[in-house]
């Protein structure tokens, strides 16, 4: 596909969600979802809205994006969902993007370098540090880590800097010696999710809409129960 991408991004790993559109790399519209829209019937009002704005039919859309985590079970079930049951129905193709690349993406052009981090539960957080490359995108310069919360404070380096939705409970354990990016850095928006899957498509990326699945920040409460159990259904 050439020429002009209209995109449709989706983001709802934390409360507040959001979704874009964004034709031939500019963002037509960005709009925030109430905590009640994270549901998959609720999404669609959102969406059909989105739509009506931008002047677009679901047909219209050749591209969903959607953030694919890591993040909350719900969250990130409803979003993945949402997006591949319209690409499907509009015959888009699909591109997940990693929510802490997301997260990244939204710091200030100045920020050579971070960490960003999500809230991962039970006293724990999935970090990961980015480096702008030469065309000012984040990269990853290391693997996505699931840590204690403390552990991933104390290793943070003088002079780093932070960002991410977790800070909105950690940002006053946060050493000195570590520059917390403002508040309205810190949460994944569908505009940042629309800017880097523009970006991946026309490097010729694309998922299969059958194969993408959310990347969870640790396994269910359920599936961690039954791994303990060695495997064993409720009947044996």
């Amino acid at each position: 596909m050439g020429g002009i991408v209209r995109i449709l991004a989706l983001e709802t790993t934390e409360m507040i969600g959001s979704v874009a559109a964004m034709q031939d790399r500019n963002l037509l519209s960005e709009r925030m979802l109430s905590t009640q829209q994270r549901s998959a019937q609720s999404l669609a009002p959102g969406l059909r809205s989105l739509l009506k704005q931008v002047r677009w039919r679901p047909a219209d859309v050749e591209l969903v994006a959607v953030s694919i985590g890591p993040g909350s079970f719900t969250g990130l079930r409803v979003g993945v969902a949402t997006a591949k049951a319209f690409a499907y129905a509009a015959g888009a193709e699909i591109l997940g993007v990693d929510t802490l690349q997301v997260i990244a993406a939204a710091a200030p052009d100045e920020i050579p370098a971070l960490s960003a981090a999500v809230d991962a539960q039970r006293g724990q957080v999935v970090a990961q540090s980015f480096e702008r490359d030469s065309d000012g995108w984040p990269q990853p310069s290391g693997a996505a880590e699931l840590i204690d919360a403390y552990l991933w404070l104390q290793g943070l380096a003088a002079g780093a800097v932070v960002t991410g939705p977790v800070l909105g409970k950690l940002a006053d354990r946060v050493p000195g010696h570590v520059t917390v990016l403002d508040a309205k850095y810190w949460p994944p928006k569908a505009a940042s999710v629309a800017r880097l899957a523009a970006r991946d498509h026309a490097a010729g990326l694309r998922d299969d809409l059958w194969s993408l699945v959310p990347r969870y920040s640790r396994r269910s409460a359920a599936e961690e129960k039954w791994k303990k159990s060695g495997g064993q259904g409720l009947g044996d």
